[in-house]
């Protein structure tokens, strides 16, 4: 208990902490002392320059100024006063009432989405990027935040086009530095980018600025929106004066004439008028004037008749304001407060201002003038200029300021957005856009807005920017809103909102409007947004840093993996599904790194990256003992199947006993109906050294038990001569000898190992062994349709098999693989003694053979294959150390006498001695024992097949062999090592593959 009080923190210090908890705003950062009156809160903040550790006093808002105003400011823009008179003279009443509706409840129902997700904890600054990724994952964050962050750029670039389309069309029409209507467009690319470098410095100085300016923003913004409303008031009791001028159905400009007549009555003589000049070569009645001017006659009809008239362009616009505060919520004391209450109000308040607009527009105000988008009819004033009281430059006024004050809202939480991207480290590019001044203002992201900002408004066009930046904000809200939904349905237990009026159901219904929305206002550019968030997202997947953030992709992966495994073990899997599940046994050398990293490349090759891989290691010790190097052992685990490519779970455990661990991985790996059905091993080379009887052990227990568990088995000789990933092997060949059906896995793996490019231009030959009595041709047509009907490319060839007699060779090999095992199992001896009885018997047997060679009548001419290399380097190692110690023993076994012994017999002496004997006697048994009939048998059948695979297939890049299984009498088990090692011996590369019990390769489809 005292042990853990020292680790870990006590409540009450751990409750202190919670209760003075400072959310460090990464957003705004303010050196001056804060003003009377002003909340504000000093942290530490680590300098990106000097790298020294400064306090700066960080100035919080509440609820009106953060969320409430930024909101307001962003919807009351550019489509309120320069384009909504335009859409419902288009639409009509009833069609503008219902898409301004849709996009209104849209909104809604995200805010409602968002307000969940940003009462379920602590939103930092982000904003909606914060709460997307944290409740989807940083794949999906950083998508759709990047999305985010470039309609909010691109909305700054509307606002600023709008603010230079009022100041060039009805406050400056002079100001123009390029006369020709169709140079308009450079006017406002010239006078945008002075603007955006304006805005570009307030935003440097300080968001603070910015907030006190957008109080002045606003209060023009209400005064327009007040003038707007008295208009109406003053319709119904004297409508305003202005008429337009119609030529057929079609409104004029009315700068360069007064009179809307094609002639007057002047002194009792009838003239042209000015408006005759403009449509005729002259002022003559006789003239030729355009054929439009002449078919039609001229009416004059009033603007504002009193109560009256229509919608389609530019609907998502409205919708990208809602996230303003929360884009901001790091400069906020209680953003779990402020972007609910904030955001909701804002945006009934101003879905209210816009559904009342379109209903009041279409009854005050003539259709047609509706539809002049400019003014032009009226005398350039904006058409909802006409309608407000006392003046119409309320309304132009007003409208400048709401855009600049949108527009420097725009510029002030783009940066910051990304500046909190980039400090999540998920898209490497982008780190160095995280630093900032030294008070955190984000000045490198501000200047890469600024250069995205350009472009937009090098497009000089409100209509042509205003699609592009409704796709983004319309993606960032269906994931906001899927955010929910999913996080919802999961009812993980931190799934604890404060905010209590949201329900799955509005999530899903506001995200099948954002993306009706999508395609409705533009389908194409809905597409190339989609697209570019999945460049985005799969980017982020491939290069980005890997983040645990808890989010609720991955509790519905798990929710789904949960179900997938159920239902896999309802039936086993069919044939047809059959595919190797492996578990790769991997030793650990003494620094804990893989001894053998070539056994993960073979497993990358034969699997693909497709279906399941277990790999396992096993420490020798306690856990209790050994935790950190099992974490340690796991860790480079994960690295060298991250160097290999392969695509698996890994697992370390510690075991005192080895042979046991093994067991259990074998019988509880996987999970449910997911578990591996094959095992992957390396070949143990040193089991025939005396230290080798463990490695013996494990290795033919493993093989009994993955049989009886009906598993199959893959036992690589050789492992570190097997080619890398990166090798290509250009031709060779990878041989089957298919000696005993094993289900077809035998003939399966190569087809899998040549999907992979490292085994891709290697042909596969199937060999099978004919006996005496077999019809050799009929067998290799049977072999050849079988192939074909399983679709494997592959040559076949029949390899004949004559009975002979034994040689003596085989027959010395068995004798002396039984003398060994015969003498390791009765003799309990130490190290050096059981080297030295090992010696004894290589002398005894090298004589026997010499001797029994001169008999030999019958035997056949034989290969010079006698002892294995490592065999007699091993004799002779033990021959030179111990030819001393044998030396001296028998001089005095020579020398001792019974005059000369004086000895005191005791029962320890008697017994030891009587022992001593008795082993004696078993070594010299041993010499004379004649070997095991069924053994010679086995043995020779295993010579004779490696000498027919030797002959055809000692150049081939793989072997692959039926591994025979082990003897049910344990007695055997070092006689079955000693086969195995005579079949494979002179291959380089050997695959043993012993089947599960099953078919796994069909002919049907």
């Amino acid at each position: 208990m005292h042990e853990e009080m020292d680790s870990n923190p006590m409540v009450s210090s751990f409750l202190n902490k919670l209760a003075n908890y400072t959310n460090l705003t990464q957003g705004v950062r303010e050196h001056e002392e804060a003003e009377d009156g002003d909340t504000c809160r000093i942290i530490p903040f680590m300098c990106d320059v000097c790298h020294l550790c400064v306090y700066v006093q960080v100035p919080l808002m509440g609820t009106f100024i953060g969320v409430y105003l930024p909101c307001m400011q962003n919807i009351l823009g550019v489509i309120l006063f320069l384009r909504l008179t335009w859409i419902v003279g288009t639409a009509g009443i009833l069609g503008s009432f219902a898409i301004v509706s849709m996009c209104c409840i849209c909104t809604l129902l995200t805010a409602i989405s968002m307000s969940a997700i940003a009462t379920n904890g602590v939103v930092p600054a982000g904003g909606s990027y914060y709460m997307i990724s944290r409740s989807l994952g940083p794949e999906f964050g950083g998508a759709v935040g990047l999305c985010f962050y470039l309609g909010t750029t691109f909305a700054g670039s509307l606002y600023i086009l709008g603010i230079i389309e009022i100041l060039l069309t009805y406050i400056i029409p002079t100001a123009t530095l390029f006369e020709e209507d169709a140079a308009m467009l450079n006017n406002m690319r010239v006078y945008g980018t002075c603007c955006l470098v304006l805005m570009a410095l307030v935003v440097f100085v300080g968001v603070k600025y910015v907030n006190k300016l957008a109080l002045v923003f606003l209060a023009c913004v209400i005064l327009s929106i007040m003038a707007t409303y008295a208009g109406v008031i003053k319709t119904i009791i004297e409508p305003p004066e202005f008429n337009v001028c119609l030529l057929g159905n079609r409104s004029l400009k009315n700068e360069k004439f007064d009179t809307c007549a094609k002639t007057e009555v002047v002194k009792n003589l009838t003239v042209t008028t000015e408006l005759w000049s403009l449509f005729c070569d002259s002022k003559y009645s006789n003239t030729t004037c355009d054929e439009y001017f002449t078919l039609n006659n001229l009416t004059e009809i009033q603007a504002i008749p009193g109560l009256l008239s229509a919608l389609h362009d530019h609907l998502g616009i409205i919708d990208h304001s809602i996230m303003a505060g929360s884009n901001r919520s790091g400069d906020l004391k209680d953003a779990q407060k402020s972007i609910p209450i904030g955001t909701i109000m804002a945006i009934l308040t101003t879905s209210f201002i816009y559904i009342s607009f379109v209903v009041l527009f279409g009854a005050c105000i003539e259709g047609v003038v509706l539809r002049d988008k400019f003014g032009y009819s009226v005398k350039k004033i904006p058409v909802i200029g006409i309608l407000a009281w006392p003046s119409p430059w309320v309304i132009v006024i007003g409208s400048f300021f709401s855009c600049c004050g949108a527009g420097l809202q725009s510029l002030t939480g783009a940066p910051r957005l990304l500046q909190a991207i980039a400090r999540d480290g998920i898209i490497p590019f982008l780190q160095v856009f995280g630093h900032g001044k030294a008070n955190g203002e984000p000045t490198w992201a501000l200047l890469l807005t600024v250069g995205i900002c350009e472009i937009g408004i090098l497009i000089a066009s409100v209509d042509n920017v205003a699609p592009i930046l409704s796709m983004f904000f319309l993606m960032c809200y269906l994931f906001v809103n899927l955010a929910c939904a999913v996080q919802t349905l999961l009812g993980t237990p931190n799934w604890r909102p404060r905010f209590k009026f949201y329900h799955w159901s509005l999530s899903f219904l506001g995200m099948s409007l954002c993306l009706s929305l999508m395609f409705i206002c533009s389908w194409y550019y809905a597409l190339v947004a989609i697209v570019i968030a999945g460049c985005i997202y799969k980017y982020i997947e491939y290069k980005g840093a890997v983040k645990e953030w808890g989010d609720g992709i991955r509790g519905l992966s798990l929710n789904a993996a949960r179900y997938a495994l159920i239902r896999l073990e309802e039936a086993p899997p069919h044939t047809k599904n059959w595919r190797p599940q492996l578990m790769v046994l991997c030793k650990m050398n003494s620094d804990l790194l893989v001894k053998h990293p070539r056994l993960l490349s073979l497993t990358t090759q034969l699997k693909a990256g497709k279906g399941l891989t277990i790999v396992c290691s096993v420490l020798d010790g306690t856990y209790m003992t050994r935790a950190n190097d099992a974490k340690t052992a796991l860790q480079n685990l994960k690295t060298a199947m991250a160097v290999e490519k392969t695509k698996g779970f890994s697992h370390v455990v510690v075991s005192s006993n080895l042979r046991n661990a093994f067991s259990l991985l074998i019988q509880s790996a996987g999970l449910g109906g997911m578990k591996h059905n094959a095992v992957l091993m390396a070949w143990p080379a040193d089991w025939k050294l005396a230290l080798g009887s463990l490695a013996r052990r494990n290795f033919i227990e493993t093989v009994r038990e993955t049989t009886s568990a009906n598993q199959a088995m893959l036992v690589a000789k050789n492992i570190d001569r097997f080619p890398s990933n990166q090798e290509r092997l250009k031709d060779g060949n990878i041989d089957v000898w298919w000696i005993v059906h094993d289900g077809g896995l035998l003939m399966l793996l190569p087809f899998l190992l040549k999907q992979h490019k490292v085994w891709k231009k290697c042909t596969m030959r199937i060999f099978t062994v004919a006996q005496m009595d077999d019809n050799s041709i009929q067998m290799k047509k049977d072999l050849q349709m079988f192939l074909y009907q399983l679709r494997l490319d592959a040559e076949v060839e029949v390899v004949e098999m004559h009975d002979s007699d034994i040689s003596a060779f085989t027959y010395e090999k068995t004798l002396m693989m039984e003398q060994r095992s015969q003498m390791l199992k009765q003799m309990h001896l130490s190290r050096t003694e059981r080297e030295r009885e090992i010696q004894s018997i290589t002398d005894v047997s090298r004589g026997s053979i010499k001797r029994k060679k001169q008999s030999a009548v019958h035997a056949p001419p034989l290969n010079i294959m006698c002892i294995p290399e490592e065999e007699v380097s091993m004799a002779q190692l033990i021959h030179d150390r111990n030819t001393a110690s044998h030396s001296a023993a028998n001089d005095k076994a020579a020398g001792a006498t019974p005059d000369r012994v004086h000895m005191t017999w005791t029962k320890d002496k008697l017994i030891n001695e009587r022992n001593k004997q008795r082993e004696g006697m078993a070594v010299k048994d041993m010499f004379n024992m004649k070997p095991n009939q069924s053994n010679v048998r086995r043995m020779h059948t295993a010579v004779k097949l490696n000498e027919v695979v030797v002959k055809k297939s000692k150049n081939s890049e793989l072997v692959l062999l039926n591994m025979p299984g082990p003897p049910k009498n344990k007695k055997g088990d070092e006689n079955y090592m000693e086969f195995l090692e005579v079949l494979m011996e002179g291959l380089d590369r050997v695959l043993l593959v012993r089947g599960g019990g099953r078919e796994v390769v069909t002919i049907y489809s």
